[in-house]
């Protein structure tokens, strides 16, 4: 893994670095295209856009820090020096985007429900950079494995999964998705927000299944099953996950009730004629065995 790209003696450029400031130009880009498609002016939007990064910096550190208390304190300085005490919740960044995002949109009048679904293309763009910029400066790292795909890190025995370019081929994925699912909306076929919704539930889910292959300490909270750490990213997704696939469930019951219903029938069907052969069945052989 490389932390350091380009160590010019006088300033070094890390690779992390790089691939945030790809993250925001390319997320930017996306949201410019999107934001055209609509009556919103663009100024407004990108006042949103830099004052959700303001609220999403301060939250990730927040929540960091919370989980971290132990390690913190009440000391106001090591909050502030991140190159010291560094450590962000991406949660909190998530979360703390969002609230801040609502707040501008609340104050300047726009509906938050009718513009949001088109900042979560750009949102998975910005996460599939970010974890390729950890795959490739290898602040991410993944628990030791015999799987075909394993990569060996320094400072760290034996091969290790490739969890963080795992989670950047999720999102990309998730980004294409949204994409799609954006033009459904403009159809009016799916209700407003609900790329909003699918963001939650899809970001839960890659946390839900990634998270037990992370060799990462930082978001662990003082709570104990037995001899396992219970990791609050991981309990999260799992609340996250559950409550929108209820609301899923919920929202296309119709669909279900419609296409489900008429295979219930055939199937019933099928179990009623099979337990009705094997009743004539039983029938037939005790008829023999009472005539012999």
């Amino acid at each position: 893994m490389l932390p350091v790209l380009l160590d010019l003696k006088f300033i070094k450029i890390y690779t992390f670095g790089v691939f945030l400031v790809l993250a925001f130009f390319w997320g930017s880009f996306i949201l410019w295209k999107n934001i055209r498609l609509t009556p919103q002016k663009e100024d407004e939007i990108f006042d949103g856009l830099f004052f959700s990064l303001i609220g999403s910096l301060f939250f990730a550190r927040f929540f960091y820090v919370i989980l971290n208390f132990n390690k913190f304190g009440f000391n106001i300085l090591k909050f502030i020096l991140i190159n010291g005490f560094p450590g962000l919740s991406l949660y909190g960044s998530l979360f703390g985007g969002i609230l801040s995002l609502y707040i501008f949109f609340l104050v300047k009048k726009i509906d938050f429900v009718e513009v949001v679904d088109y900042f979560i293309t750009p949102l998975f763009i910005v996460l599939a950079f970010g974890k390729l910029g950890s795959f490739f400066s290898g602040s991410e790292v993944g628990v030791k494995t015999n799987f075909f795909l394993s990569i060996k890190y320094v400072g760290y025995d034996g091969l290790r999964h490739l969890t963080p370019l795992y989670e950047a081929i999720f999102f990309c994925l998730g980004a294409y998705i949204s994409y799609r699912l954006l033009f459904e909306v403009r159809k009016q076929k799916i209700t407003r927000g609900f790329v909003f919704y699918f963001f939650c539930w899809y970001f839960a889910l890659t946390y839900f299944l990634f998270d037990k292959i992370k060799t990462n300490s930082l978001y662990l909270i003082p709570i104990k099953s037995g001899q396992t750490s219970l990791s609050f990213n991981f309990m999260l997704s799992v609340l996250i996950l559950l409550t929108f696939s209820f609301y899923f469930l919920y929202y296309f019951r119709n669909f279900i009730w419609a296409y489900g219903k008429p295979a219930y029938n055939k199937i019933r069907k099928k179990i009623g004629r099979s337990i009705a052969e094997r009743s004539e069945e039983a029938a037939k052989a005790d008829r023999r065995a009472k005539t012999e």
